[in-house]
């Protein structure tokens, strides 16, 4: 930001960058500056370099106590031991850089995919592109809900708002004048005739010259203030370490324990130290953070390619809680696939079939029905939506906007009358925005010629008159302000008659599964002035209805029914008609039994009539964004977790108090998409089911994991807890102790966590929004299979000590180690045996449990090996009998689990 951009004109600030605003960059100038510029992206500070994940592994609590251990060992001559010991941590140091990188790279291609899009002009033609790719001097389109895309000079400006609290702290959004020139020393917060990279527009629309991108801008200087910032951890991992520490705290006083009892039953005090800490830093999952993380972050890769972008990790284990899923009806569970196909005005009524390839004889269609012609140039002018190739010999136009006001823009143009033509003859002056409250939008033109004539039917609708003000929005928000009707091209008083014929019409639309907006329209003299804005929506001549259907996607039904199976309620929130409304929720199989409450009637409710009206109804029509919160509130206060999608800057606050917002990648707004948690790119209700059914299965391998690791980690500590009142010596070495960690954590745990969907999974219930990570069936399960581990393999080791055998130590060892290689292979599903799994479907965990085995088998037979951990080569015999221990672990961890499945599930 070298430059007082903001001390200088439109004109000036577009010849110090070289480019004609009406035109923009060509696209080799623009692609010479990108060269020069270098992309439009902040250098992401939450992305940690290779060494800093590195040297993390060394920074929690535990490991420090490994390595203290270690230094213990030098301390008392043990050299050998504390090499071990070190080679253990350095190991565990490796796995965990291997998979935390893992993990930052698969967040670094969420971020990537997360880049936006610009409405740019570009060779005199208007177009989309990436917002990475703009560079200075291009000139951007701005509408409401668009997030700035780069800082720049604003060009034009109406009725402009935009809400900078990211960057100043104002929280009132800030209006813009593009006709403002400042004071080069003018601040920041209120330089009114320039907006900046990172900001949301609220209201209005406009244009801008791009000045500064990437870092450059002021958005990018605040960045670099930022990357000392350390990220917060989520509430999951939160939740995650806040248990890891009790159970360090727990297990810690255990230890001393054991250090007590140990030394005064005769053993060394150096052993028992050893031991006691070797059992402290074993006994706590030190790995489970990092699991979860690369789980989650695996898991996001695979709803990124169905379709969900995952924009915050722990969006994805929470979708196994979803109970209610709020949707819009829009684009969501319809194709949005906007298309107008019926023109209602009075006398006549036109079905238009515009897929065909015969659509463009709407023109010849319409000769000789000025009604429904004033209908169409209406739609096309009270519009925001841009047409892109309209010289296009095949008619092959490509509308850029909101799909309503691009299905206008369309029909207008299959009757060869041409958003451009029509602004050059009637140019916009004056207008006001679409509001959700009011459900109208409004506009007003101006001759373009000096004689203000004007040429067709606009012409013959004026009669003399100089401005014309145009108004479509919803049939019963436009009807009451309405005082005459335009019939066959003379105006008639709106009578009750008329009345009735116009509502009876909307209605066998609606019935139709149409949305329908209705045209008004105005003359006036003059141009309005600021107090005379607040008449132009009344006193209208109704034009006509315009009928736009767009039919449900095909995978809807069976998503909606998937997950009416899954218990989770499919809710249609939408802005349409209730009639509309009713037609699709019923087309595409949610219920409607309880009938479909409109946003009226949704104000009018106390909180707990609204409760109780969430629970029998699953349709809501008419409903405005404050409805939306509403509804959220009244779901949650029932302790349901609820996903909320939406699309518009409106609904942002929604997104933001739903459990999971979801927002619309194809036709969202960038504000909605920040305040959401993920992104559709497909914009389709059937990728959320499927990121339900993603999220559960993630949820599923958490608890197997997490439970594999603690039922592990309670067997070992049980074991050398219990083994000195048998009147046992030390059962485990402090090296056994720690490579029983090593091997049996880590990679078996995160194979698990790859452990693919189970078919019955969306036939189970959520989980309670405040259940605990591993769930009552998870507590029993880690209990009991601890147990078990524990019972079968001291029995044994007690056996072959009665025994007075040489091996009895290190036959406890391989028999703890086998029965956790089992566990694992239990765990594989928490409702199914493992025989009905399929022995091939995760790979991955049989890799990970013969690993660990060989491994094992290593340290018994090598003789190296042998002396490091002190063991004893075991006989085929006893590997026998480790074998069937093992497979009596396995067959009781598989009747334990399914007896909690059926008193848990």
């Amino acid at each position: 930001m070298n430059q007082a951009w903001h001390s200088l004109t439109s004109e000036e600030v577009a010849s110090r960058l070289d480019v004609n605003v009406q035109q923009g960059l060509s696209e080799t100038e623009a692609e010479n500056r990108l060269a020069t510029s270098g992309p439009n992206e902040i250098p992401s500070a939450g992305t940690r370099d290779p060494w800093r994940i590195f040297t993390e592994q060394f920074s929690g609590m535990l490991v420090q106590i490994l390595i203290a251990a270690a230094v213990f060992s030098l301390i008392i001559g043990e050299g050998l031991e504390a090499g071990v010991i070190l080679a253990i941590v350095l190991l565990n140091a490796i796995l965990g850089f291997l998979q935390e990188s893992k993990a930052e790279k698969a967040l670094e291609a969420l971020r990537r995919m997360a880049v936006g899009q610009a409405t740019v002009r570009r060779g005199g033609r208007i177009c989309e592109i990436p917002a990475d790719r703009l560079v200075p001097g291009d000139v951007v389109l701005l509408q409401t809900g668009n997030s700035v895309a780069a800082d720049g000079r604003l060009l034009e400006s109406i009725d402009l708002s935009i809400q900078e609290s990211a960057l100043t702290g104002e929280s009132a959004p800030v209006r813009k004048d593009a006709a403002a020139v400042l004071e080069p020393a003018t601040a920041l917060a209120d330089r009114t005739n320039r907006v900046h990279l990172g900001t949301q527009v609220v209201y209005g629309h406009g244009s801008f010259i791009v000045t500064e991108t990437g870092p450059a801008t002021a958005l990018g200087a605040t960045a670099r203030l930022l990357e000392s910032v350390t990220a917060e951890p989520t509430p999951l991992q939160k939740q995650l370490d806040g248990f890891a520490r009790s159970l360090a705290y727990g297990v810690s006083g255990i230890a001393i324990v054991i250090l007590l009892l140990g030394t005064a039953m005769g053993e060394s005090f150096r052993t028992m130290m050893l031991t006691a800490v070797s059992l402290a830093v074993a006994a706590v999952p030190e790995s489970l953070t990092a699991l979860v993380a690369i789980t989650l972050a695996l898991g996001a890769q695979k709803m990124l390619k169905q379709g969900a972008l995952i924009r915050r990790l722990p969006a994805v284990e929470a979708l196994g809680s979803i109970k209610v899923i709020c949707a819009d009806k829009t684009g969501t569970m319809t194709q949005n696939r906007m298309t107008v196909s019926v023109l209602d005005v009075a006398e006549h009524r036109l079905e238009l079939k515009l897929d065909e390839p015969d659509a463009a004889g709407l023109a010849v269609e319409i000769a000789g029905h000025p009604a429904i012609d004033l209908l169409l140039i209406g739609g096309a002018l009270c519009n925001d939506g841009l047409i892109e190739n309209p010289e296009d010999p095949h008619h092959a136009y490509r509308v850029l906007g909101e799909p309503t006001e691009a299905a206008l823009v369309l029909a207008a143009a299959r009757a060869e009358r041409l958003k451009p033509e029509l602004e050059a003859a009637l140019p916009r002056i004056e207008e006001i925005p679409f509001d959700a409250g009011r459900k109208l939008m409004t506009t007003v033109h101006g001759p373009a010629a000096a004689d203000g004539a004007y040429p067709g039917v606009v012409g013959q609708y004026l009669a003399g008159s100089r401005f014309l003000s145009l108004t479509k929005g919803a049939v019963e928000a436009l009807l009451p302000r309405a005082d005459t009707i335009w019939v066959d091209g003379s105006e008639q008083a709106l009578d009750a008659a008329w009345r009735e014929r116009i509502v009876r019409a909307h209605d066998l639309l609606a019935e139709k599964g149409m949305r329908v907006l209705a045209l008004g329209a105005r003359r006036l003299e003059a141009p309005p002035s600021a107090a005379a804005k607040a008449t132009l929506e009344s006193g209208l001549s109704f034009i006509g209805l315009i009928g736009i259907y767009d039919p449900p996607r095909p995978a809807v039904m069976q998503a909606i029914a998937e997950c009416r199976r899954a218990g989770i309620k499919p809710v249609m929130i939408t802005g349409d008609h209730p009639l509309t409304a009713r037609h699709i929720a019923e087309e595409v199989g949610i219920d409607t039994t309880g009938g479909v409450i409109g946003g009226s009637e949704i104000a009018a409710m106390t909180p707990a009539k609204l409760r109780n009206a969430v629970k029998r109804c699953a349709v809501f029509a008419r409903v405005a964004p404050e409805d939306k919160l509403r509804l959220i509130e009244a779901y949650q206060s029932e302790g349901w977790s609820v996903a909320m999608t939406g699309d518009g800057v409106n609904d942002a606050p929604a997104l933001k108090k739903a459990d999971i917002g979801i927002a619309m990648g194809r036709i969202g707004t960038d504000v909605a998409k920040e305040a959401a948690q993920i992104v559709l790119l497909d914009d389709n209700f059937a990728t959320i089911t499927a990121a339900v059914r993603q999220g559960r299965a993630i949820y599923d391998n958490l608890i197997k994991f997490i439970v594999y690791l603690l039922s592990c980690n309670v067997s070992e500590i049980a074991v050398v807890t219990f083994a000195p009142f048998l009147g046992m010596p030390l059962p485990l070495l402090p090296l056994q102790i720690l490579w029983m960690n090593l091997v049996t954590d880590g990679l078996p745990a995160l194979a698990l966590g790859m452990e693919p969907a189970e078919d019955s999974l969306m036939e189970r219930p959520s989980k309670a929004a405040n259940e605990l990570i591993f769930g009552k069936q998870g507590l029993h399960l880690m209990l009991l299979v601890g147990a078990l581990i524990t019972e079968l393999s001291l029995g044994v080791g007690f056996a072959y000590w009665l025994g007075r055998s040489a091996a009895w130590q290190t036959m406890l060892l391989t028999v703890l180690v086998f029965s956790q290689m089992a566990v694992a292979l239990a765990l594989r599903s928490r409702t199914r045996p493992v025989s009905q799994l399929g022995w091939g479907s995760n790979p991955a965990l049989l890799g990970a449990v013969a690993a660990m085995v060989l491994l094992q088998l290593a340290i018994v037979y090598l003789p190296p090996l042998q002396t490091a951990f002190h063991t004893t080569a075991l006989s085929l015999g006893d590997l026998a009998v480790a074998g069937a221990v093992a497979t009596t672990v396995f067959l009781g961890t598989e009747r334990i689990k399914l007896a909690g499945f059926l008193r848990h599930g």
